[in-house]
């Protein structure tokens, strides 16, 4: 099935055609569009400028230091190394974000790596199984509810309070870390395995063996507004830190997490694979943006993008997230011609003659061998075969970024 998307908004386009694979009422977030326009606005908008110092601020919004730009990121619209390049002030503001920008990367490897069994390659035992527990979010807490709710109305929320939920769901209420990130997951703009994985599992300490533990310290000196007017203000369920707790250690960590002894696999392929001349260019949630390398070797080549449905049947995101995807196809479309298809890839692919940019999560391989042409993904740093059990044994083997563009 074919989706048009002339003289039709966005919110439309999912009420008409993917209603059947959101989990809520279909709309747009009110704060963050998609498309490329809207990624390069947001890049230039940001100034770095005290960004060390506010990055963890909550409210007011105003004083936020947070970039909002991980959306875009995520999708492909603003590659990592164009924002590296980009972002330009106060030595101490630039590390400290370029720092944020080898996390999302780290994300990358690791996920590259290890794929899903990331929670069963951890070094600490923490509890992870079990059903969505929404108890463990209690909503009379001001807090947790003005956080909740932000996330289902905006799609996004600043790292602090992410922490702050992830540690009021499994380390103070004890339910299985899984199940709520995967409500984060269906929720999140920014959504991604890789990075919505790791933040649960340091929160929790299931990587580090040092949980996060959220206290209404950490609300007032960040939104000291919400304990203002928070009806527990007098009997704080979270008035002081929880008990300290220290996971039991695994016996050994995996070996994969040690070692990667199939680095060409987690890195993807180095150079373009052509298989035979392209007719179109096949872009993916992973890869949106106008860099996507294929699409920027093949200008004059129709984009197409596949909405995946027997994969989004299972997942039920946020229409918020559909109608990001719809936003940018639609923002793409003014530029060169653009087709949609609802269905599955698996079947659509291999009469698209497309070429793909490779990408380093396990579904992409419902394309492996059915493109015409690969290309490699854009990574920041390249991948290494050394240790990834934690960012800084990672980094230490690190390949420095290099200072160069993506669009020209």
């Amino acid at each position: 099935m074919i989706i048009s998307l002339d003289g039709v908004s966005p919110v439309a386009v999912v009420e008409r055609h993917l209603s059947h694979l959101v989990s809520d009422r279909i709309r747009a977030s009110p704060d963050i569009r998609g498309g490329q326009m809207a990624a390069d606005a947001a890049l230039n908008a940001f100034d770095v400028a005290g960004y060390a110092a506010t990055r963890s601020r909550v409210l007011p919004e105003s004083a936020r230091g947070a970039s909002r730009l991980s959306p875009y990121i995520r999708h492909g619209l603003l590659p990592l190394q164009e924002v590296w390049n980009a972002v330009a002030g106060p030595t101490a503001d630039v590390s400290k974000f370029r720092d944020e920008l080898l996390w999302q990367e780290y994300a990358r490897h690791l996920y590259a790596r290890v794929g899903m069994q990331l929670h069963r390659n951890l070094r600490f035992d923490v509890p992870w199984s079990g059903d969505f527990a929404p108890e463990a979010w209690p909503r009379e807490m001001t807090c947790v509810n003005w956080a909740l709710s932000s996330l289902e109305t905006n799609g996004w929320l600043v790292n602090q309070t992410r922490m702050w939920l992830a540690s009021q769901y499994a380390v103070r209420s004890g339910a299985g870390w899984m199940a709520g990130q995967e409500y984060f997951h269906r929720q999140l703009l920014d959504g991604s395995r890789a990075a919505n994985l790791l933040g649960w599992q340091w929160t929790v300490g299931a990587g580090s063996g040092k949980p996060y533990g959220f206290a209404r310290w950490q609300v007032e000196k960040r939104a000291p507004q919400l304990c203002a007017a928070c009806p527990l203000n007098r009997n704080c369920p979270i008035q002081n830190f929880p008990p300290d707790s220290v996971p039991r250690p695994l016996s050994e960590p995996s070996p994969r997490l040690v070692r990667d002894d199939d680095l060409a696999t987690t890195r993807g392929p180095p150079t373009v694979v052509e298989r035979a001349a392209p007719q179109s260019v096949l872009l993916t949630v992973e890869s949106l943006g106008d860099a996507d390398p294929a699409l920027l070797a093949h200008p004059q080549l129709t984009a197409v993008f596949i909405f995946d449905e027997p994969a989004l049947e299972k997942l039920q995101l946020s229409s918020k997230r559909l109608v990001f995807f719809v936003e940018t196809l639609q923002d793409l479309a003014q530029r060169r011609e653009v087709i949609v298809h609802l269905g599955d890839p698996r079947q659509i692919t291999p009469h698209l003659g497309a070429a793909i940019t490779w990408a380093p999560v396990p579904s992409f391989e419902k394309y492996a061998g059915i493109t015409a042409e690969l290309h490699p993904w854009p990574w920041l740093a390249e991948p290494h075969a050394g240790s990834i059990k934690s960012f800084s044994a990672w980094r230490q083997k690190l390949a420095k970024p290099r200072e160069k563009s993506v669009r020209d």
